[in-house]
């Protein structure tokens, strides 16, 4: 029964910490908007100035890098060729820098 409660209370701790964050910077963001319309500065001149769509490839290439990553780490402890804990940090680290550096060259050549 004490392992239960431990894991709901770690569980528990974790997702209030998260909406806690969350919630911190949502507040922070809106009270900061109100702000700037009293003073009458327009808040759209700090909004990111990219394509819609950039931030979408980012996480989406980052994912697919890390998946490649966890299957990499999961082929060479299988085969022997590595520990565990080294070939899966060490795969995911790789294939998801190398991701974002791809994402970072597909960027540059997309922008005008």
């Amino acid at each position: 029964m004490q392992d239960i409660t431990r894991d709901l209370f770690v569980s528990l701790t974790a997702f209030g910490t998260l909406f806690g964050i969350i919630y911190v910077f949502v507040v922070t963001r809106h009270r900061e908007h109100m702000s700037m319309l009293e003073k009458g500065v327009d808040p759209s001149a700090f909004r990111s100035k990219g394509k819609p769509g950039s931030v979408t490839l980012k996480i989406g290439m980052l994912c697919v890098g890390i998946s490649l990553g966890i299957l990499l780490g999961n082929i060479l402890y299988d085969n022997h060729i590595m520990d565990k804990s080294v070939a899966y940090f060490s795969m995911i680290f790789l294939s998801g820098g190398i991701s974002l550096i791809i994402n970072f060259l597909v960027d540059r050549k997309l922008k005008p």
